[in-house]
């Protein structure tokens, strides 16, 4: 019997080709100087356009101002001549639909003439508008397939870029995808709506402050992404990866992360070599990356950008795992960006480092360096910490997916508790603010906004807490929930729509406080009002332990702890309220959203489901089997030798025999319970808890046996590269 299977054939091979593939090679182009080399940037637009066109877009892209029409069909022909430059043969308005991922039609810039012949042209209503598919996109019943007209429509605050192919070129420009009706069918339609609501408000709470120069205020974000790198090859030989994302089977390996020696380990050479090459086509598209590192599980790493606009920022995520993905190919690996890949081993996040900034850079989360920037950065300060308060579960539902109810509650992710982190500085100052008592180390002075007694506040005033889901780190909030698959456009659209309700109120209590005391008392009183009603969300603990699962419960913090718990958040009449006062979600779109989220929560159960018990019938029921068999060929074949004792072989093929037959029994039961579903299909939400509850339960005893299986069945017969295989081979 041969001692090979396509698993050991695999490993030989990667044994003997996994060398690592030089593509960056010295005396190229240093980073800094491909660094945005195919984006249509604003240098890029200054060098391309005449000075009054360049002016007016300047308006639009830095004053939010309605662009100008009249400068459509300048831009555009600007645009294609650069794109034709650099070897574009195409163009494409590139966006966001509501299945997470991006979008995409090409078309070519050229055009026959009626001599036969054709030229290259590209107009500016080309450029403004698109014409996709709506019915075809998730809608969530605002598109149906007879109403099938949707709209792209370009996004100037969002540059457009050059994609390089193997044999050409094509022009990215990002858009936002509508429907015929109006309605956002995408993910950043909301995003902008949101970053124009909060704007609005912050800078109700600047003039407050004397600042009359702001015209508009941003949120940045600093998304980090972890992945995780398998051989390709072996990749290709789990279906349950190809197909769901992540291992749907596998034992635990006789080595996971216990000797915590892969966090900023030493980086593999194969595995730097595909880091390296990544960046370099990031550097090219203008995303400014800045770390790269091994995480903590095997096989996981983490890249890193510098802040930028919230708007870009989940632009450049989405490429940024694309780029994971396509150049992972190139090096023989496979880039995995599912929340949990791999069970009892960290999942990966995408940890969303949030801030404000006003058109002038100035962060608004930054303590600043005088008792005036104290206070006012205590009134945002205020407004995150009663926003998490007042909306923690609106936050849960904007991270919510099938994915991450894998990830959250343990291994550096968050628990489904959604509780803020302050730190012991910032923390002392708002027990300060709420009780008016003297602080350590500032003299008799009680703490007053406005007056010099209020201590000055470095950024990084305390340690970190890589339990909590939002942290106070230093100018900005982790949100660290957020999943590693997903689109950072949809939490930042919740988050910033939280954030303006928040700004809102401080600003209409503060001018309420004002007809009666003067600014400073006014501020005191609002914030020392709000902070006591939002104490119970800060917590610096262990957001692990069950003692602060326990004191969460008491503090009515709700715990949300799958995506089934947490999506209704969004259709709740309060929630309803709030997007359509802000102007972020109207009805229809919110219910769009709440649909489209519970359907792909289904659908992606449904795969799983499908594919456990396509692999445990097909591949790991029939090894076991065929093991089984074996065993009982060899008991009987000994016995005519002898009286010896076979009770050890025997007893192993007892066992064999009962999980084989336990097997059989669990995918059968796995297949009933999926065809009942079917039963709820005119209830989405009752139709999702059925496969939490009932279906999710299946496939863990089919995995349980087959888990078990693995351990005992001839390493030759397994069908399945294991744990150990896809975690240290590549």
């Amino acid at each position: 019997m041969s001692l090979q299977n396509p698993r050991t054939r695999a490993i030989e091979s990667i044994a003997s080709n996994n060398k690592p593939l030089g593509t960056v090679r010295p005396g190229e182009p240093s980073a800094a100087e491909v660094f945005a080399q195919n984006v249509f940037g604003l240098n890029t637009m200054q060098a391309h356009l005449p000075k009054d066109v360049f002016a007016r877009l300047m308006k639009t892209l830095k004053r939010n101002e309605r662009l100008d029409p009249s400068v459509a069909d300048i831009v555009a022909n600007a645009m294609k001549d650069w794109a034709l430059a650099r070897g574009a043969t195409h163009y494409t308005h590139w966006f966001h639909p509501m299945t997470g991922f991006t979008a995409e039609k090409h078309d070519s810039f050229l055009s026959p003439t009626d001599g036969g012949l054709a030229i290259n042209e590209f107009s500016g209503k080309r450029l403004i508008q698109g014409e996709p598919d709506a019915s075809s996109f998730p809608s969530g019943g605002i598109r149906s397939t007879f109403e099938a007209r949707g709209y792209t429509a370009w996004d100037p605050t969002s540059p457009a870029f050059l994609i390089e192919s193997v044999n050409g070129t094509t022009l990215c420009i990002p858009t936002a995808f509508c429907s015929f009706t109006g309605h956002a069918l995408d993910k950043k339609v909301p995003l902008l709506r949101s970053i124009e609501a909060l704007s609005k408000q912050a800078i109700r709470i600047l003039r407050l402050f004397g600042d009359n120069a702001t015209q508009h205020v941003t949120t940045t974000v600093g998304p980090e992404q972890e992945y995780f790198l398998i051989d390709r090859r072996l990749y290709l030989l789990r279906p349950d990866l190809i197909n769901a994302g992540r291992t749907l089977f596998g034992a635990k390996p006789p080595k996971g992360q216990e000797m915590e020696d892969h966090y900023f380990g030493s980086i593999k050479e194969r595995v730097l070599a595909f880091m390296m090459d990544a960046e370099r086509d990031m550097y090219k598209l203008g995303i400014p990356i800045k770390t790269r590192h091994n995480e903590v599980a095997p096989a996981q790493f983490e890249i890193a950008p510098v802040f930028e606009q919230a708007n870009v920022a989940a632009d450049h995520n989405m490429l940024v795992m694309e780029v994971l993905r396509k150049v992972a190919a190139k090096h023989e690996l496979h880039c995995i960006l599912h929340e949990k890949p791999f069970a009892g081993i960290n999942g990966s996040g995408k940890h969303n480092n949030w801030s404000m900034q006003d058109d002038r850079g100035n962060n608004l989360l930054d303590p600043g360096e005088t008792p005036h920037d104290n206070a006012q950065f205590l009134v945002f300060l205020t407004a995150v910490i009663r926003t998490v308060w007042k909306w923690g579960k609106l936050l849960r539902a904007g991270i919510a997916t099938a994915g991450n109810d894998h990830r959250l509650g343990a291994n550096e992710a968050p628990p489904a508790i959604i509780s803020v982190y302050l730190g012991d500085t910032l923390s002392e100052v708002v027990k300060g603010l709420i009780a008016g008592k003297k602080q350590a180390g500032r003299g008799a002075g009680t703490l007053e906004i406005g007056a010099q007694a209020l201590p000055h506040l470095p950024q990084d005033a305390s340690d970190r807490n890589r339990t909590s889901p939002f942290a106070y780190t230093g100018g900005k909030f982790e949100f660290r929930a957020v999943g590693s698959s997903a689109s950072i456009a949809s939490p930042n659209a919740i988050l910033n729509t939280i954030i303006a309700d928040s700004l809102d109120y401080l600003a209409t209590e503060i001018e309420k406080a004002k007809l009666t005391m003067d600014f400073n008392a006014a501020v005191q009183k609002v914030l020392t009002e709000t902070l006591r009603d939002a104490e119970p969300v800060i917590f610096n603990g262990d957001n692990y332990s069950k003692e602060w699962h326990m004191e969460a419960e008491k503090r009515g913090l709700p715990n949300l702890k799958t995506c089934v718990d947490a999506i209704p958040a969004l259709v709740e009449p309060d929630s309803r309220d709030l997007f359509r006062k802000y102007g972020v979600f109207n009805e229809e779109e919110l219910k769009s959203n709440f649909h489209v989220m519970l359907e792909n929560y289904c659908k992606t159960l449904n795969i799983e489901a499908l594919q456990t018990s396509d692999i445990a019938r097909t591949l790991i029921l029939p090894a076991a089997i065929a093991y089984q068999g074996d065993l009982a060929r060899t008991i009987s074949a000994t016995k005519g030798l002898g009286s010896f004792n076979q009770s050890g072989q025997e007893k192993l093929l007892a066992d064999v025999c009962d999980r084989t037959s336990r097997l059989k029994q669990a995918i059968d039961e796995l297949d009933a319970r999926r065809t009942r579903v079917e039963g709820e299909a005119h209830d989405e939400l009752k139709r999702a808890r059925y496969w939490r509850d009932e279906v999710i339960p299946a496939m863990n005893s089919v995995r349980t046996i087959a888990d078990e299986l693995e351990m005992i069945v001839d390493d030759v017969k397994w069908p399945l590269p294991k744990y150990r295989e896809l975690l240290y081979v590549y």
